[in-house]
């Protein structure tokens, strides 16, 4: 007949008192009271188990680790941040804002030396003139897709990464082309250029992405001067189911890639290049954003995810 276990709750308090309230350490405590210091863990243990010790976290406003936890759970992702936003509803604000806290999130996950990766968009615009002044001279800076828009729009690319250099001083990579040709023929053919292939073979190098992610509407970034895609592209990208897009490769809702001629005419990393890469953070939040944010997280291209307040509950409903 196994024998009855005969719990000290004086003892549990005694240890518990110690160390929470008069902050001893337990081999502090093993001293003084004459115990081992495994039994002191194991008292500890016990404490807890018999509700003589209860911790509680208090909730600070403007901190959602209820649905940080909540979406990492549903969607089986190592991260989520999300940024308590000024103006929710209002996407110059959201991109803005998840962007600056983008730039405190590179400064924690990055270490030098690193190969990163950057694509394009407002919201890198908006990390990249936050970055603060970091000596990465050791790390590589890598643009992952193409230019997007006009030369001048400080949402394209060379802009993004040139001010990210100059700020963190690592070294650059770029890829000098747009991030759509007019023609499958012409991208075989830029393929083949020495400095492409260069830039090309880094992709499968990469230890982090950050990637903006697209909405399909005649306001975003690929719609708004008319050099990335044309309205009739834009219906016919509809018409197959698209919800956005990351790196320029298009996803209907359940995270497919939709089959369209664009797929070969884009410059820049594949979806299965970016599943090889331990972290792909995707930077994205605000109204027009929610269908494709799903999506990536549905087809597994993001591992990390920087979001809203109003995004992120959005998200916890199918």
């Amino acid at each position: 007949m196994a024998r009855k276990q005969i719990v000290d709750y004086r003892l549990l308090q005694k240890v518990s008192k110690l160390y929470y309230d008069n902050n001893l350490t337990q081999k502090e405590i093993s001293g003084r009271l004459k115990i081992s210091r495994p039994k002191v863990s194991r008292l500890l243990k016990q404490a807890k188990d018999f509700g003589i010790v209860k911790i509680t976290i208090s909730g600070i406003p403007g901190i959602h680790t209820d649905i940080e936890n909540a979406l990492e759970n549903k969607y089986e992702i190592d991260e989520v941040y999300i940024v308590e936003v000024s103006d929710p509803h209002s996407q110059i604000a959201v991109s803005t804002e998840i962007g600056v806290a983008a730039a405190d999130y590179f400064v924690r996950a990055v270490t030098d030396p690193s190969m990163i990766g950057i694509s394009w968009g407002t919201t890198l615009r908006a990390m990249a003139d936050s970055i603060p002044n970091l000596d990465y001279r050791k790390s590589k800076l890598i643009q992952v897709l193409g230019g997007l828009g006009l030369p001048e729009s400080e949402a394209h690319a060379t802009y993004i990464l040139r001010r990210m250099v100059a700020q963190i001083g690592s070294k650059l990579h770029l890829l000098t082309l747009p991030g759509i040709l007019d023609h499958a023929s012409v991208k075989q053919a830029v393929l083949s250029e020495s400095y492409v292939k260069e830039v090309y073979a880094l992709f499968k190098k990469l230890d982090i992405v950050f990637l903006g992610l697209g909405a399909p509407t005649p306001e975003s970034v690929i719609m708004r001067d008319g050099t990335i895609l044309t309205e009739a592209e834009l219906k016919m990208l509809l018409d197959k189911g698209a919800v956005g897009d990351i790196a320029l490769r298009f996803l209907d809702k359940d995270g497919n890639i939709v089959q369209s001629e664009i797929n070969d005419r884009v410059i820049g990393i594949s979806l299965e290049e970016l599943k090889n890469i331990k972290q792909v953070i995707g930077l994205a939040g605000g109204p027009d954003k929610v269908d494709i944010i799903r999506a990536a997280l549905r087809g597994k291209f993001i591992n990390h995810l920087i979001t809203d307040q109003l995004t992120g509950k959005k998200l916890l409903v199918d």
